[in-house]
């Protein structure tokens, strides 16, 4: 698939206005270390954040800190490390990640679920600059950048007594929320690209998935975008992809899509069009220009008949209305 990445030095993928700004406001937030905060859905890429706002001027090292992960008795000294003998079996002393994370960034991903009691602990560290490793009797000053992400409601956590209030408008000084891929779906050509690339560039996808990869509403944000890709790369030896291919997720939307049925039905007496019928040097072609040709072919083989050229290429009539008009075609 042959769409330019538009990665740009930030490693966000797309052109959306959406990329755009995370873009802009990260250059930003490179030149400070005040806290940010990451708000959106599962999935949405808040770590790939985390990390371009940390190396758009990096220093030190980026360590993720998964609170979800932090249970049971060990929480302080995973965070905050111990001296020898602090507990037993501490047979020595042990640098916390806050201490790894000095000089560079803390990123606390999902904070909501950090225990509260670690959540004191991590308002001093954000005002004092310092912390206490477990068995020690001295404070240990420290200069890193947090940066927290979260899907909950912070501030509903707030009302019901599970997360701090203080701590939460410490963390809340610069906030970014980050769009479901849903509200950007014109990345998903290059999002696609770019995991087809990393899973096996060999493989490529036939018009008609890629249609029905926009369609999707991706409630599982680009992860599950991805897992998508490699599932069907790891079942498939390729080189296309076709929508039989899909994952049952996407296979049970598109059953369920009446648009999608009835242009389905309108072609039902032609049959899809094969991607197979594809010029000899189709593969050679960047997908923009393979999704042009078999939209032309199709319209000329239904006479002009846009709804049974929906039909034929197994997409929705919105969907092709909205492909002619990308690519200026007219009948």
């Amino acid at each position: 698939m042959g769409v330019t990445n538009t990665h740009g030095p930030t490693g966000l993928i797309g052109r959306s206005p959406q990329i755009g700004e995370l873009r802009r406001l990260i250059e930003k937030l490179g030149r400070t270390r005040a806290p940010v905060l990451l708000l959106g859905e599962s999935g949405t890429g808040k770590e790939v954040v985390a990390r371009a706002i940390h190396y758009a001027n990096p220093s030190g090292e980026f360590v993720p800190i998964d609170c979800g992960a932090l249970v049971g008795p060990l929480v302080e000294s995973e965070l905050f490390g111990h001296t020898k003998g602090a507990f037993t079996g501490a047979a020595e002393a042990k640098k916390g990640l806050i201490e790894v994370a000095d000089g560079g960034t803390a990123f606390f991903d999902e904070i909501g679920d950090l225990p509260l009691d670690m959540q004191v602990k991590l308002l001093r560290l954000l005002q004092e600059r310092e912390f206490r490793p477990v068995g020690s009797l001295k404070q240990h000053k420290v200069n890193i950048r947090v940066i927290a992400a979260t899907h909950h409601n912070l501030a509903c956590d707030v009302e019901r007594k599970v997360f701090r209030q203080d701590l939460y408008y410490r963390l809340n000084i610069v906030s970014l929320r980050l769009p479901a891929l849903r509200d950007r779906r014109e990345d998903i050509p290059e999002l696609v690209q770019h995991f087809l690339q990393r899973f096996d560039a060999s493989h490529r996808l036939t018009p008609e998935t890629l249609d029905a990869l926009i369609e999707y509403d991706w409630p599982g944000n680009v992860r599950e975008l991805q897992n998508s890709i490699e599932r069907m790369v790891a079942l498939n030896t390729g080189p296309w992809l076709h929508v039989a291919d899909l994952p049952s997720a996407l296979q049970n939307h598109r059953a369920a899509d009446p648009a999608l049925t009835s242009a389905a039905a309108a072609g039902s007496e032609a049959g899809p069009l094969p991607v197979v019928h594809m010029p000899p040097r189709a593969t050679d072609l960047f997908l923009p220009e393979v999704e042009k040709q078999t939209i032309l072919r199709a319209l000329k083989e239904m006479g002009g008949d846009r709804v049974k050229a929906a039909g034929r290429l197994g997409i929705g009539r919105t969907t092709l209305y909205r492909k002619l008009k990308e690519y200026k075609i007219e009948n």
